[in-house]
């Protein structure tokens, strides 16, 4: 049941990551997050750094912001994305490497960028039955949460996606062990709503990653469905689900950008208020397939690209807008980025930037429609010019 979105029309919002400040350069490095806070130091630089991307995103015009991952120790690739639930894992320890499967899939050789990140993303070793660790996703949402007024929304790894970085030496198969992995997951979602989250967003179902390879049958991608959705039994709070083509380190895992033709059916078969896809990247090459589909979920899609570090003009934003809105009603549509922005690919001034075409663009929209605009304050010539007057400058 929506609750957030429900009468929210064009609603602009981020995936999730944004760069880290350059100043805060503390690290969890393995410890529990309320273990940390009782280190002054990463407790004032965490602190100030949410603050700091919070009000970036209000600063845009967002609807609805995030924490920026900041909990996500900057190491290669966005590594953390995968690790800090893993971390937190009990029954994982060492790692292995078995990375050579992907990279070699992919056409990889030492001296390409993605073998290096990929290098770098060691699979720990299940030894024995997985439990919850010190996840602490609740404390997470709430530190977030108290410095603003607008919603938060909460994203984390979903169970399917994390096991890709686990080397099973204890469950009979991986689907045993992608399972309890489920389950772990839905405890902590559960008291993540519980706490009063408003909006969670569990990322990257594997479906559509799966279906570019021939031998992904319909019952793998079944199978999929079954195990997304039992992390998301009796999680009270509107759910997003992202999808993207990949983010290691702002690259493209794939060239040539692929469809979401086949897994669609089965993405929308995910317990979950809102569907976001990757768009901006492809010009809005998938939205068509929504011409035939009738679902009551909402449609977010990424109009500004994490792959570069060209801010997009407002204008093209627009068009990809309009563009979508052939095919998904506005009262379905949310407007978002492609991936979330990382913590090495780009620069915080070019994410903010991003953040403010989407919100300009969306604006264009908006007018065209007869909807009211969000105010962007970052495009607000008196308050640019105010401090410098004031300064004498």
């Amino acid at each position: 049941m929506l609750t957030v979105t429900r009468d929210m029309i064009l609603p602009t919002t981020i995936t999730g990551s944004y760069p880290r400040p350059l100043w805060f350069d503390r690290s969890l490095e393995g410890r529990s997050f309320k273990t940390a806070l009782g280190d002054s130091l990463f407790r004032e630089q965490y602190f100030d750094a949410v603050a700091s991307i919070i009000a970036e995103q209000e600063a845009a015009g967002l609807d609805i912001v995030t924490d920026g991952d900041s909990r996500f120790d900057l190491s290669v690739g966005g590594k953390s994305w995968f690790f800090y639930p893993i971390e937190r894992l009990c029954g994982v320890c060492g790692h292995r490497d078995t990375s050579k499967g992907w990279m070699s899939r992919h056409g990889l050789r030492p001296g390409k960028i993605l073998w290096e990140v990929q290098e770098a993303y060691q699979p720990g070793i299940v030894k024995e039955k997985l439990s919850r660790g010190p996840l602490e996703y609740a404390a997470l949402w709430q530190v977030a949460q108290r410095m603003t007024d607008r919603p938060v929304k909460f994203g984390t790894i979903c169970a399917p996606s994390m096991a890709s970085m686990l080397w099973n030496e204890h469950y009979v198969d991986d689907k045993a062990m992608i399972l309890d992995l489920c389950d772990i997951l839905n405890e902590e979602l559960r008291d993540v709503a519980a706490a009063g989250c408003p909006l969670i967003q569990v990322e990257e179902p594997p479906h559509h990653m799966r279906a570019q390879q021939p031998e992904t049958t319909d019952a793998d991608l079944e199978f999929l469905t079954e195990a997304f959705n039992r992390q998301l039994t009796g999680v009270n709070c509107e759910i997003w689900v992202h999808t993207c083509w990949g983010n290691p380190n702002q690259q493209r895992v794939h060239w040539k950008v692929p469809s979401y033709e086949r897994a669609l059916p089965h993405l929308l078969q995910l317990n979950c208020d809102v569907l976001t896809i990757e768009c901006a990247s492809s010009d809005g090459q998938d939205l068509h397939l929504f011409k035939n589909i009738k679902t009551d979920k909402k449609i977010a899609i990424g109009v500004v690209n994490h792959c570069n570090t060209t801010v997009e003009p407002a204008e093209h934003v627009a068009a990809l807008i309009r563009k979508a809105l052939e095919y998904i009603p506005k009262e379905q549509l949310i407007i978002s980025t492609d991936c979330g922005f990382g913590r090495e690919g780009l620069s915080r001034r070019i994410a903010f930037y991003k953040c403010v075409a989407l919100v300009e663009g969306t604006n264009i929209v908006r007018r065209e429609l007869g909807l009211p605009e969000a105010r962007v304050r970052a495009a607000d010539a008196k308050l640019w010019f105010a401090g410098r007057e004031t300064s004498g400058r």
